[in-house]
């Protein structure tokens, strides 16, 4: 604490105007609850200092970090002895609590020190900062020091001068006159939001409906910092605060990581949507981590690595229960050579220091965990780590249930996590009780991509990719106009989904599942209708139809309801045309893709097999040099050219041999030509064999009374 003769020699003369002539006359109006406290003078004021402090907030001068902060001076100027007593009464309460003043008005923070035991009260110092848009070049700032006070507010409540008995306000008619007069005068005011714990849970809520929703906009973040390896799973770990084992979901990358200012900006509650509709991003909103993170669990850290920084971020309800405020903890590090030093040019080291504490005292992480996990980076590897704990809860259990599978990666039970209550999603029309998407994460991942690229593991074992439009018999691609913008719909059958009375349009935005098993047309109305067909259709940047926030449904506007008309006559006409009059030769015929088809487990290129390959006989991970494409990595991934389809040959269960059509059979087709004014469906091959449709149930005769 300086001393009142110490004055001269410790004011800062960087960034301040002295005081002189005109700067005699610069008076402070302090107030405290918008109640005067005593007119005062700055000795030493700063550019654009405002007329007026208000006192928000009374805080320990534990609870604040003063480091880098520039200073002034203010000495009373009363105009009347109750200026005078309020002045002193209010020092005493400052000095007595070794308690802070905060003032904050628009960018400014003022911190009204408590004068020490031997000062008369004349010369009072002031620690303030001006929040200024620091530059993100390379990623660290430069110019304004980015050095800020944090503060922390579990006791400070507005009863701190109020309520207490030694600091009484009495207002008279003449200071209010006298306050109203000197705001009216002032500046211009703002109001800007202050973000309560509890919006947290709020946020959460975004996927209260299905809670893989959650971990899709997660998984989105990785795709989006280009990560070529994803890994989800669901691990128990030693809680010292709570003193037990308890569950923790990490979702870990390779991505490219996040810089200091990233982190800071991954916390903003939404940022500037870009112009431009990049068909190549998902994230768009800026709430995804979030909402996502809050509706997994209470409490999220973030663990992230670029080439040459690492940062540790985290989103807690446990840290800010209880306060006013929400805080979220940073702790950035810088690479020196081969080793991370603390980041002082972001962040001072008394700051990282309480950041740390915090993050240990309220999750499972000490300084050995962190490590730990910190290791998996390996060398200068880039990514992000994402640990969730406090897991929502399903009665007494949590919701989410997992399972390892068998050891050694066998392919016959692999890992999954499982929504516990297994309850299939609402659809207009649905009537199949099998939709393992719904409810199993391996199974929703399948599918998730219309081109997955990225290698995601679940309680450590490979996903197998499982792209729709190259898994459908007739498939048939339909073009149509929309509002002046082009739609492309692939239509076919799969046998899975026969198998399981599922059908329905799978609808992706930027290559994303956004809507899975939407019926259209005459599925809605007919269980039975569309058996087995699917369709798939994206909206690759064109701006045709746009995405809820939590990307789990689009937006109810025309173009999506004009885009649901057209799925529906589409999909009604192709199940006339090809499949209502095609009866079912025998029980257990098979409907196998138009062509089969193996991602590469390196270079993650789909290769195409022949005609009537078995892929079950493939194993779980599959390269490029084995059988039977045997080639490179190196050579482009094979497509079918636009407007071609490839009509396989219908094949039974049993003996596909026998009852099927001879390759020789196979047909290529070329779709239409389709205007703005028609939509017509693409000519198919038809089955030259008329087969007979299989009633089910019992015979008329044998009809229940």
């Amino acid at each position: 604490m300086l001393s009142d003769a110490d004055v001269d020699n410790k004011i800062p003369t960087q960034g301040l105007r002295y005081a002189d002539a005109s700067d005699s006359e610069y008076y402070i109006l302090l107030t405290k609850d918008k109640k005067p406290i005593c007119r005062t003078r700055c000795l030493n004021p700063p550019e654009h200092l405002p007329h007026h402090w208000n006192v928000n907030d009374i805080v320990p001068t534990s609870k604040i970090i003063l480091d880098g902060m520039s200073h002034c001076f203010l000495s009373p100027a009363p105009e009347c002895s109750r200026d005078h007593n309020e002045w002193r009464r209010f020092l005493i309460y400052l000095q007595g609590r070794d308690m802070v003043a905060i003032a904050k008005f628009k960018f400014w923070e003022f911190y009204i020190l408590p004068p020490n035991q031997t000062s008369n009260f004349t010369n009072i110092r002031v620690a303030y900062k001006m929040e200024k848009t620091r530059n993100a070049s390379n990623g660290r700032g430069h110019g304004e020091s980015g050095r800020s006070c944090q503060v922390v507010r579990p006791t400070a409540t507005k009863a701190n001068i109020n309520d207490s008995p030694t600091l009484p306000v009495n207002i008279v008619k003449e200071t209010v006159s006298r306050e109203y007069a000197c705001i009216q005068a002032g500046p211009l005011e703002k109001n800007f939001v202050r973000a309560d714990p509890s919006y947290l849970q709020t946020l959460g809520q975004a996927h209260s409906g299905w809670i893989f929703g959650a971990i899709a906009e997660l998984v989105d973040n990785s795709r989006d910092a280009k990560a070529t390896k994803l890994e989800i799973s669901i691990e128990s770990i030693y809680f010292k605060k709570a003193g037990k084992d308890i569950p923790m979901l990490s979702i870990i990358d390779d991505g490219h990581g996040m810089t200091h200012q990233d982190v800071v900006r991954m916390t903003y509650f939404g940022h500037k949507q870009p112009d431009a509709d990049d068909p190549n991003r998902i994230g768009r909103f800026g709430v995804g981590f979030k909402t996502g993170a809050m509706r997994l669990g209470k409490d999220a850290l973030v663990l992230t690595q670029t080439a040459d920084s690492r940062s540790i971020a985290f989103l807690s309800q446990s840290l800010n229960q209880g306060k006013d405020n929400l805080e979220i903890p940073i702790v950035s590090y810088y690479r020196k050579g081969q080793f991370m030093e603390l980041d002082t040019v972001v962040q001072s080291e008394a700051t990282a220091k309480y950041n740390l504490k915090s993050i240990k005292e309220f999750s499972p992480f000490n300084k050995y965990l962190i490590g730990e996990k910190a290791g998996l980076f390996q060398d200068k590897c880039t990514g992000t780590q994402i640990y969730i704990w406090n897991l929502d809860q399903w009665g007494s259990n949590y919701c989410l249930e997992w399972d390892n599978g068998l050891n050694g990666g066998s392919s016959f039970h692999q890992g999954d996590i499982l929504i516990r209550s297994r309850r299939i999603r609402s659809r207009p029309g649905q009537i199949s009780q099998k939709v393992p998407l719904d409810h199993s994460l391996r199974s929703y991942l399948e599918v998730i991509f219309l081109v997955p690229r990225m290698k995601i593991y679940v309680q450590g074992s490979l996903v197998r990719s499982r792209p729709l439009a190259k898994s459908l018999n007739k498939t048939c691609v339909e073009t149509g106009i929309i509002m002046g913008k082009s739609a492309h719909l692939t239509l076919g059958r799969c046998q899975l989904e026969w198998e399981q009375m599922n059908c329905g349009i799978f609808l992706y935005w930027h290559g994303r599942l956004i809507e899975a098993y939407k019926r259209v047309g005459g599925m809605i109305h007919n269980g039975d209708t569309g058996r087995g067909v699917i369709g798939v259709i994206d909206d690759e940047g064109n701006g045709l139809v746009w995405v809820h926030n939590n990307k789990q449904g689009f937006l109810d506007c025309e173009p999506y309801a004009r885009l649901e008309e057209w799925l529906g006559k589409v999909a009604d006409e192709y199940w006339d045309n090809k499949f209502d009059s095609l009866n079912v030769v025998k029980d257990g015929a098979l409907y196998k893709p138009d062509q089969e088809w193996v991602q590469c487990n390196k270079c993650r290129k789909w290769r195409m097999l022949d005609p009537g390959f078995d892929t079950k006989s493939l194993p779980v991970e599959w390269f490029c040099y084995m059988k039977p494409f045997e080639g490179l990595c190196d050579l482009p991934e094979q497509k079918v050219d636009a407007g071609v389809v490839t009509v396989s040959a219908k094949r039974t269960g049993y003996d596909s041999r026998e009852n099927s059509l001879p390759f020789e059979g196979i047909a290529t087709i070329k779709v239409e030509d389709m205007s703005s004014d028609s939509i017509g469906l693409s000519r198919m091959a038809e089955d030259s064999s008329p087969l007979k449709r299989i009633r089910r149930g019992l015979p008329r005769a044998c009809k229940k009374v």
